[in-house]
This record gives structure tokens, sequence and C-alpha cells, in this order.
């Protein structure tokens, strides 16, 4: 509700400056998801010294779903390919950053790609140290300290959600 209120405030959402002006701007993570291996390929960020979707700041008068395209192309160079062809995100957050660049606030929607844990892309390695697979159950398992703050939450939305909809298939 914070978000929509903020949205709708007219206040400009796009970050004009690096790292933080406004303090608090629009990010669009992308989430590549294996259904079938309950599996989510997270990369571990420089700056923000976290495991996280991957993604970025949505540029100036940008969608958020565009930016996905965008960020998906210039840090995997893959096509994105929306899980259900989602026209809107899966999740919305909003975090305090930390690491390199703390302080800000980051508005993120989160938007669910397709991908296969048979398939890890290149990547951009200014940005990232590393990318892997997670299950699911990994997610969960693990001590929370690693990931995004809201990444256990996030798989727990998405495991019942796939659950459900499997239950819902013919």
């Amino acid at each position: 509700q914070d978000v929509c209120l903020w949205l709708q405030s007219g206040v400009n959402p796009f970050r004009l400056m690096k790292p933080d002006i406004p303090p608090k701007h629009l990010v669009s993570y992308f989430v590549l998801i294996d259904p079938g291996q309950r599996s989510i390929l997270l990369v571990d960020h420089i700056k923000a010294q976290l495991w996280l979707p991957s993604g970025g700041h949505v540029r100036f008068n940008e969608s958020p779903r565009d930016a996905v395209v965008r960020e998906a192309k210039e840090e995997f160079d893959i096509d994105a390919v929306f899980l259900r062809n989602n026209q809107k995100p899966f999740f919305v957050t909003q975090t305090q950053t930390v690491g390199l660049t703390p302080g800000h606030t980051d508005v993120s929607l989160w938007y669910l790609l397709r991908g296969s844990v048979h398939d890890t892309p290149q990547y951009n390695r200014s940005e990232f140290t590393d990318v892997e697979w997670y299950t699911f159950d990994e997610i969960l398992e693990t001590d929370p300290i690693i990931f995004d703050p809201h990444l256990k939450r996030f798989t727990a939305k998405l495991r019942s959600e796939l659950i459900t909809s499997a239950k819902s298939s013919p």
C-alpha cells in the first residue's frame, strides 16, 4: 500500500544519479525460475554483498517490464521469457540498501522469467561475483543473512503459487 501511495504521489520514482538521488527509487528484479526443478537463479551482487535476483534500476520514462527485458539482455545476454506471460510483477518490496552503497530505498518489482537449471548464463562480472541455482528448499533452509531480506517470503509465495496452479491444471 505504501508503494502505491508513493507512486500515486507524483514524486519521481526514477534514479537520476548513482547511487541515491532520489533516495527512494524504482528497481525491476527478474527472477529466473525453473518451475520443474523448483529452483531460482540468484546472483552474488558485488555492491549489495548479498545473493539477489537479477535486475536493475528502471530508467527515466521506462516501464518496469521493459526494464526487465533490457536488464536480462545486459546482464545475461538472454531474451526475457516471462513465466505465464505475466504483465504485472509477482511481488513488490521496499528495502533499505546495504553493502557498498547503503542507506537509500529500493522499491523492487519482482517479475518471473522462465529459466532452466541446465542453462547457467554468462554474466556481467563487473556486477556479480557469481551466479548459482538455488532450490526453493535451499533458500528456505539457509541463513537468510546472505540473501535479499525478502527472498524467503518471495520463495514461500512462489512455491505456494506453483503448487496451487499445479493442482488446478488438468
